[in-house]
């Protein structure tokens, strides 16, 4: 039961790391990023050349990771979206492209072999007679902090302020003097860098591989549809239910199943609320 509630509490603090980034730039934007999960393995191949390839630490490296991520975030928003922004299908069709060709690039450079990322801590953690990895606890830790942190930088900032105001009425915010375009570059960032976050607190007990983005875009993109598009509670909430519906499917079945739990989640969530759980015009 332990074991249940830590790996379910791991596996939904990631979902939320993605889902939350994935939604913040839909709330803001209006925009469906399909390179998200991009951004997820672009951070932890850069975790990885840092600290096997050019053996920096692992915390300086991560660092830099995150930043090197979040800064292709915003060029791709600066030189492909924003041009695009008046057509939906475009930007779709842009940012698939992107994470077309970031897979291939993934491909070319590291070929397809599975690659290993140091842990933060290598160390078992033993609660209640049940060994827990240390990592797995960092990586649950690291995500409430993100999140927490990012739900006060929303709230109680200036630049938080403007990124509300600007996922309520983009046009009026922008007649009130808030720079709109610097917002959504800002918002991208934050998106990009959590993704990449994400990626690098997995890569260690998780396989590195170039196609790794996939699935989780897929899980991004199921929990933002389930909590409601543009609604960073519902990610969180939709986060926390397929995390855990993983893991016990996982624990009392197989782990083969639990592919189907996100489909389902989406599929029952169209039939009864298309919403979503917190679905609703503004983004928070």
């Amino acid at each position: 039961m332990l074991q249940i509630l830590v790996y379910g509490a791991v596996t939904s603090a990631i979902y939320a790391m993605l889902a939350v980034g994935f939604t913040l730039i839909f709330g803001v934007a209006r925009i469906l990023n399909l390179a998200h999960g991009a951004f997820y393995a672009l951070g932890a191949y850069a975790a990885y050349t840092l600290t096997i390839v050019a053996g920096l630490p692992l915390l300086p490296a991560a660092v830099l990771s995150v930043l090197f991520v979040a800064a292709f975030g915003v060029a791709m928003e600066r030189f492909l979206v924003r041009p695009l922004r008046h057509s939906q299908l475009s930007v779709l069709m842009i940012t698939l492209a992107v994470s077309l060709a970031v897979e291939q690039a993934l491909f070319l450079i590291y070929g397809s072999e599975y690659r290993n990322v140091p842990s933060f801590v290598a160390d078992k953690v033993s609660i209640f007679g049940v060994d827990i990895s240390g990592q797995r606890l960092l990586a649950l830790a690291v995500g409430v902090v993100v999140l927490g942190g990012l739900w006060l930088f929303i709230q109680r900032t200036r630049l938080g302020a403007a990124i509300l105001a600007v996922s309520q009425d983009a046009e009026a915010a922008r007649y009130m003097g808030i720079p709109t375009d610097r917002i959504f570059s800002l918002v991208m960032a934050i998106s990009a860098g959590t993704a990449a976050l994400a990626g690098i607190m997995v890569a260690p007990f998780l396989t590195v591989q170039p196609t790794m983005g996939l699935l989780p875009m897929v899980k991004a993109f199921a929990i933002v549809i389930v909590g409601g598009l543009g609604s960073i509670p519902g990610s969180i909430v939709a986060a926390l239910m397929l995390g855990y519906s993983e893991t016990i499917v996982a624990y009392l079945i197989s782990t083969s199943w639990t592919e189907l739990v996100s489909l389902v989640a989406v599929v029952v969530t169209l039939v009864i609320r298309p919403a979503g759980l917190f679905g609703r015009r503004a983004a928070f």
